[in-house]
């Protein structure tokens, strides 16, 4: 197996055809498990699995397993750092276009997660060893023309999720924000060029980032929750270019016609925060910046209880079903600004769909991760108190 052979690591997996092998295989690699069919686009019936009891639901109503059809279930990595890196080869030598790092962690599917370029929070010495890997893959598979790459980062480990010997949707992204037609390169490639005869021999230095953020069609579509997963949503997609990661998040969310609220002068701008139990360590620091900012929070019981403990003032609010006014009631009066909402499992998910609805249907900004709180608040700290500027995007290319 290539993989052994050059020493890189992948999450443990196995293919299972029947609810008995499916079972036995994730008893043996440890839940959390992805599962999917053999072959899907766009993650299509792809999912997170927590326990037996829904990985047996899975095989039986969600995908037809049969000899023909194996369903694929590898390890899950919680709280993962996900990373996209773009390549161009020519067979011989390969030379990086592009690493990305994505703002939602591991577990949502990379056509729905916003991204990074440069990576904004991972160390120079594993982008280093991620160059490394990715070099060393396209020379062993002897790539001609493009290649994309997908590496999971969990306690400084490096994992490989997926290598496509193909162009990605990143590319696009990747060109505009560096200025490097890395299609137009490839094709001449493909075509029997040389990468010093099109002029590419090193990885593009940024003195600015850029910000990929998705837009979702989930107004279209009344049923439809929110919540992202492994399996694709979204639409399209938009960039942000700014000098530093907050301001280029906060360009590309208003882009895609999220507008963050700006620092309340009034003692208003109330934000709400639930999560689910995993989450509520994380979320205190971001929570600590928002009433640095002047923001006000309320949570549900269970997250405003650990706020609390950790020393912040919170209001407590009602989930919806615990009595009224409740938060959806709020949400719909004005009274709250932004909504954080993380959740796990089919019962959580059903009973915090009215609150992720109305925020959409209201135009409230959003956000289903922590990993996007945190990006959330530093993009609104970093124009707390000034405006947003633009250029053109030829200016950020010298």
């Amino acid at each position: 197996m290539l993989l052994k052979e050059l020493e890189l690591k992948q999450p443990e997996n196995g293919l299972a055809r029947s609810q008995e092998e499916a079972r036995e295989v994730a008893a043996r690699i440890g839940y959390p498990v992805v599962v999917r069919p053999s072959y899907v686009l766009g993650g299509r019936a792809m999912e997170i699995v927590y326990d037996g009891a829904n990985l047996d639901r899975y095989m039986l109503s969600a995908v037809r397993a049969s000899p023909d059809h194996p369903v694929l279930i590898d390890h899950f990595l919680s709280d993962a750092i996900e990373i996209d890196v773009d390549c161009v080869a020519d067979g011989r030598d390969a030379v990086i276009g592009g690493i990305m790092e994505h703002i939602e962690e591991a577990g949502v599917h990379s056509g729905d997660s916003a991204c990074s370029l440069p990576p904004y929070s991972v160390e120079e010495s594993l982008l280093q060893e991620i160059e490394r890997q990715t070099l060393m893959l396209a020379k062993a598979l002897g790539v001609v023309g493009l290649m994309n790459v997908q590496f999971a980062i969990k306690n400084r480990e490096i994992y490989l999720l997926e290598v496509n010997p193909r162009a990605s949707r990143t590319v696009p992204f990747v060109s505009k924000a560096t200025g490097v037609a890395l299609a137009k390169a490839a094709a001449r490639i493909m075509a029997g060029e040389t990468l010093a005869q099109v002029g590419m021999s090193h990885y593009p230095e940024l003195r600015h980032v850029a910000v990929k953020e998705v837009v979702f069609p989930f107004q279209k579509f009344p049923g439809v929750d929110t919540v992202l997963g492994p399996e694709m949503k979204s639409t399209g997609e938009v960039m942000g270019l700014a000098d530093d990661f907050g301001r280029a998040f906060a360009k590309a969310q208003e882009s895609a016609g999220t507008f963050l609220p700006r620092i309340p002068s009034n003692g208003g701008g109330m934000v709400f925060i639930s999560v689910k139990d995993a989450d509520k360590a994380a979320v205190i620091a971001p929570a600590s910046s928002l009433l640095e900012m002047g923001f006000r929070l309320c949570a549900t019981r269970g997250t405003a209880t650990h706020l609390i403990r950790a020393g912040l003032l919170v209001k407590v609010v009602n989930k919806v079903g615990e009595g009224r006014p409740d938060i959806v009631d709020m949400m719909k009066n004005g009274e709250v600004a932004l909504v954080f909402n993380t959740t796990q499992g089919k019962q959580a998910l059903e009973a915090s769909f009215s609150l992720r609805r109305t925020a959409l249907m209201t135009g409230m900004p959003y956000f289903t991760t922590v990993a996007g709180m945190r990006a959330a608040v530093e993009a609104m700290a970093a124009v707390a108190d000034s405006e947003l500027q633009c250029k053109a995007l030829q200016d950020y290319h010298p």
